[in-house]
């Protein structure tokens, strides 16, 4: 566990830094407050932003590489840095500029390949999952535990991910056309959130009832 605090000092650093770019954003092109419909950036700005993210999770995927030695503990550090930023960037952006006013508060989420757009309070449930999913690898691989994930498993995991980001991104089309957005789909998200956990926890109570073996 002592890639942990470390990991989490990184994380936080880096949900500062997003927050600033966030708040420097908002002053161009949100002067009067950051609210739906919104102004759709449709210059070199866009691509650059784009290019942004992209950066961003390359700058936690080679940290995550670099602290673990096998793909789960790699994936949990991964899974451990993106949680911790993605939450404290919103604590940060409730600092800086006290943005949002509520977990309700719509947001765009983020813009590959096609713009995310929900209530900060889905992707924080999202974060807190990642987060207690990477402690607990973290905490077993410590312990001296292998993990084998059967095909099924990974198979249910993959599928839950894709149906929370078809959640995200239902509506983009009409974001994009229209800078609205419709209703959150939580029942498409809680469904997306179950299927994860399922194949997770099968995953991890499997390897712990076989350590030592």
């Amino acid at each position: 566990m002592k890639k942990v605090l470390p990991l989490f000092i990184f994380a936080v650093a880096m949900g500062f830094l997003e927050a600033a770019v966030v708040v420097y954003l908002r002053e161009l092109y949100y002067p009067h407050g950051f609210h739906f419909p919104i102004t759709i950036i449709r210059d070199k700005i866009a691509f650059v932003e784009i290019g942004r993210e992209f950066s961003t999770i390359v700058m936690m995927a080679v940290p995550a590489f670099l602290v673990a030695r096998t793909a789960y503990g790699r994936l949990a550090a991964f899974s451990l840095l993106f949680g911790v930023w993605d939450i404290t960037y919103y604590i940060w952006l409730k600092v800086a500029i006290d943005w949002p006013a509520s977990l309700l508060t719509w947001d765009i989420l983020f813009l590959i390949p096609v713009p995310w757009v929900g209530p900060v309070l889905a992707p924080c449930i999202v974060s807190v999952c990642l987060i207690a999913g990477a402690l607990t690898v973290i905490y077993m691989e410590d312990r001296g535990v292998t993990f084998r994930g059967r095909a099924w498993e990974w198979i249910l995991a993959v599928a839950g991910a894709v149906v929370i980001v078809v959640s995200f991104t239902f509506d983009f089309a009409e974001v994009i056309e229209t800078g609205a957005h419709g209703d959150f789909k939580w029942p498409l998200f809680a469904l997306g959130l179950a299927m994860g956990w399922v194949g997770f926890v099968s995953l991890a109570r499997r390897a712990w009832r076989e350590r030592g073996r």
